[in-house]
């Protein structure tokens, strides 16, 4: 029995095994980044809600508003015209009145509520 090419083959491993030692440094283009530290220690940050409802609401006085109700029961964009400009209202806590400056309010839900404009009045509104 030649033992001959196993002392080869392990001859061949352990020298390439010793190329590794010799490996050269790696060098890369990405430069580290500046801010790393700061956003790993940044506080998480909290994403809008999410609209629950977007409806059109025909009031007594047979007008239209159009209102985004979002989750959480604590926001809500009021339109007095389809596709204008809309008016953010906040609510302190959820199920109470949705206040903006400049005299808007809107108590009630997607189905029904009492919306509060400046130019218009108290109206009751339904979907």
């Amino acid at each position: 029995m030649n033992k001959s090419p196993i002392f080869a083959a392990a001859a061949a491993l352990l020298s390439l095994a010793a190329c590794n030692e010799n490996k050269p440094e790696e060098v890369s283009a990405i430069a580290p980044d500046p801010q790393a530290e700061a956003l790993k220690n940044a506080p998480k940050v909290e994403l809008p809600p999410a609209i629950a409802a977007s409806v059109a609401m025909r009031c007594g006085d047979n007008s239209l508003v159009y209102v985004d109700f979002f989750q959480g029961d604590k926001m809500a964009l009021l339109r007095t015209v389809k596709g204008g400009a809309a008016t953010t209202l906040k609510a302190a806590n959820a199920g109470e009145p949705y206040v903006a400056d400049g005299g808007y309010k809107i108590t009630g839900t997607s189905k029904s509520a009492t919306v509060v404009t400046p130019n218009q009045g108290t109206r009751t509104c339904h979907a």
